[in-house]
């Protein structure tokens, strides 16, 4: 038996076994769970190849979501009540204030941080969705420069590399910047992100991108100190001065 076959056959039982369907995700951990030394890459590609090759057996009702196509008629029949439903649409601006919050009280790497995204600095890639600051307390007794900490936030699993080269664009003007991807990324292209993070000093944080009331972040690694270019810093401060300080 092929390593496809041995793949093809996990995803037919599983899916039999549950009518509303189930995630990549879900499928990615099941033949993880059951072939622990098959590769990564393997069980990645023989997923697609499943559904590409046994479309008439597997259907997608949504992206991401896998099917048989023997419960279709179930699943798009209003009286189902299994676990198939539209999901609620979220955009990324929902995980904006949580997130900034989490910053400065989970991560205490902010004094302050404050939603930003959009076009506010001029540059479509030069604006963070979330950035903050570190001042010293009043009480310090030794003082330290402000710190500047942004991050980039991306709910489309399919945008992660265009998330790291924007990330990657603000440590021009800030000395930590963190990457937020979903934990329902393919496991492949979180493991190839977080090694890209860690080669640039950027910080890596998880969260459940289907929950924008329980977002659950956790940090994969931490950012790392860097020395931005202080004429960028000014430059955008300035702009940010009375929202930050």
């Amino acid at each position: 038996m092929t390593e496809f076959e041995k793949v093809f056959d996990v995803i037919i039982e599983a899916l039999d076994k549950n009518e509303g369907g189930l995630r990549y995700s879900e499928l990615w951990r099941l033949i993880k769970s059951k072939y622990p030394d098959m590769k990564t890459g393997t069980i990645t590609g023989s997923i697609r190849k499943a559904y590409l090759k046994h479309i008439d057996e597997i259907y997608k009702p949504e992206t991401g979501l896998f099917c048989l196509l023997k419960y279709k008629e179930n699943i798009e029949s209003k009286s189902y009540k299994g676990k198939y439903k539209k999901k609620e649409i979220i955009h990324e601006e929902a995980f904006y204030d949580s997130f900034a919050e989490w910053l400065v009280g989970e991560v205490e790497e902010c004094s302050k941080a404050i939603p930003l995204g959009g076009n506010i600095l001029g540059n479509k890639w030069g604006t963070p969705d979330v950035i903050g600051i570190l001042s010293s307390m009043p009480s310090d007794i030794i003082k330290h420069e402000i710190e500047i900490t942004s991050a980039e936030i991306k709910i489309d699993t399919n945008q992660l590399i265009t998330a790291f080269g924007q990330a990657c664009s603000y440590k021009l003007f800030s000395h930590r910047v963190y990457l937020v991807i979903p934990n329902q990324s393919p496991q492949d292209e979180i493991i190839r992100i977080d090694s890209l993070c860690s080669l640039f000093g950027i910080g890596l944080i998880l969260f459940n991108a289907e929950k924008k009331d329980d977002p659950d972040y956790r940090i994969r690694n931490r950012a790392k100190k860097g020395a931005p270019d202080l004429f960028y810093v000014n430059k955008n401060i300035r702009i940010l001065e009375k929202k930050l300080f």
